[in-house]
């Protein structure tokens, strides 16, 4: 059995946090494990705060609310500030160092700061610091092979958004990369 993912992605609406959820949550669907994604954002989606809570297991899940996460993506300070007392111990936590100077002081998870904005912007991948992230992610963790994770970017993008599918394998690839 591997192991279970309990992901909260977190930061300000219009990151793409519901999206990355939603390409993590494929993953899940394509490897026949259960799934749960469970978006949730403030009172304005661009500019307020969004997260999205996102379970892959093999077993039933209980509930689709990730209240300690054993892997988190924070793409912000405030939600940085709000959900890092929450991570489990042994879990991960990811962090957009390009839009957060701070660094935690917990010596019980595994960090990773990864400048996904200044990477995506260098590579004319304006906007997708989320799949920089996400790539990472699975990279690091494991929790779905790379040609999983690119059908499940294929199942995301709308066919209306074509044009932006090999832009999002890319910064999925860029953050795979990412040392």
């Amino acid at each position: 059995m591997r192991p279970d993912l309990n992901l909260l992605l977190a930061g300000f609406g219009g990151q793409g946090l519901l999206f990355g959820g939603k390409v993590v949550a494929y993953c899940g669907l394509i490897e026949n494990r259960e799934i749960s994604w469970l978006p949730s954002y403030g009172p304005e989606m661009r500019g307020g705060t969004a997260n999205c809570s996102v379970c892959i297991s093999d077993e039933p899940i209980g509930s689709p609310l990730v209240l300690s996460p054993n892997a988190l993506i924070v793409m912000n300070l405030p939600s940085l500030e709000k959900f890092i007392d929450t991570v489990e111990a042994g879990g991960s936590v990811f962090i957009d160092s390009s839009m957060i100077s701070k660094r935690v002081d917990r010596k019980d998870i595994n960090v990773f700061y990864i400048p996904a904005t200044k990477l995506a912007e260098e590579n004319d991948l304006k906007g997708l610091a989320n799949m920089v992230l996400v790539g990472k992610l699975c990279k690091e963790l494991g929790f779905c092979s790379k040609e999983t994770l690119f059908a499940a970017m294929e199942k995301s993008v709308p066919p209306s958004k074509a044009e932006l599918l090999e832009k999002n394998k890319k910064a999925l690839q860029i953050g795979i990369d990412y040392l």
